[in-house]
């Protein structure tokens, strides 16, 4: 592994946990709040959709064949955490156990809204990366890093959510409830506080 590629995978893992971009993490919140640690292999399908969707779009960004509008971007990423949420309020009654592991409207969800935050990412990887003929592995790289930390951010969520359940005694329901309410109030105040219109 060159170090090259090491640095862009720091930089993708770390990227996910600056809280000046937290919307991605308070999508990553919304997407899993209804699945338990026993539904871990769906979770890792889940993130792994969210992640094929957001390469695609951020490789597009990167060579310049899609341009958009970053303020219809960073309008449209809060829409996709509050629409997420809407649809957790449906399922808290155990429709995440009942969903093929892999080829869910779930996971073709994830896919799309990650093309949307895809492109959401790009600005922030456009302005780090090199121009030479690497580019290629310092955007695979980048996505790695991005899918791992993803990967931890829900596995923190699921144990959150185990304890809360086991230890404490909380209701799936309830859980549900608190996450999606949480990430729908926070996503909200970020559409109004968007000047799109």
């Amino acid at each position: 592994m060159s170090s090259q590629f090491w640095t862009y995978l720091q930089l993708g893992f770390h990227h996910i946990y600056d809280f000046g971009a937290y919307d991605h993490m308070l999508f990553l919140v919304a997407l899993s709040a209804i699945y338990t640690l026993s539904d871990w292999r769906k979770v890792i399908a889940l993130v792994t959709s969210f992640t094929i969707g957001h390469s695609i779009t951020l490789a597009l960004s990167t060579f310049n064949i899609i341009k958009f509008d970053s303020a219809l971007i960073e309008f449209l990423i809060p829409i996709t955490i509050l629409f997420t949420c809407l649809t957790n309020f449906f399922k808290m009654k155990g429709a995440a156990a009942k969903q093929h592991p892999i080829w869910s409207l779930h996971n073709l969800m994830a896919i799309f809204f990650g093309l949307i935050h895809g492109m959401g990412f790009s600005n922030f990887l456009k302005s780090i990366l090199g121009r030479n003929s690497k580019i290629w592995e310092q955007l695979l790289a980048f996505n790695i890093g991005i899918e791992l930390g993803q990967l931890l951010i829900v596995g923190i969520i699921l144990v959150a959510g185990f304890l809360a359940m086991n230890l404490f005694n909380l209701k799936k329901r309830d859980w549900i409830l608190v996450l999606s309410s949480a990430a729908a109030g926070i996503s909200l105040i970020l559409i109004m506080e968007n000047n799109i219109f």
